[in-house]
């Protein structure tokens, strides 16, 4: 519960969210379970080159997309955690 108070969720409410869901859907009994090794944040790689915003907004997505296994759409995926159409996204 611990670790849990203290991760600072940069995904937001529903980074929480789904953690949670996942662990009742793969606990095995009537206690919960959760994979803690989930709660682990890539290295930040700075750009070799100029930070442009098309730059900041292509490394941001791909985070997304990296925390959410590649989903692009539904209710879980990138599109909705990045409040954008899945459809604009995918042009992105």
């Amino acid at each position: 519960m611990g670790i849990l108070e203290r991760w600072q969720w940069p995904g937001n409410i529903r980074e929480l969210e789904n953690l949670i869901e996942r662990g009742v859907i793969l606990s095995p009994g009537p206690e919960l379970r959760i994979n803690l090794e989930e709660l682990h944040t890539p290295p930040f790689v700075p750009f070799a080159g100029p930070h442009t915003l098309r730059d900041i907004e292509r490394e941001h997505i791909a985070r997304i997309l990296h925390d959410t296994n590649g989903v692009v759409g539904g209710a879980h995926g990138a599109a909705s955690i990045l409040g954008v159409k899945r459809t604009t996204l995918q042009y992105k």
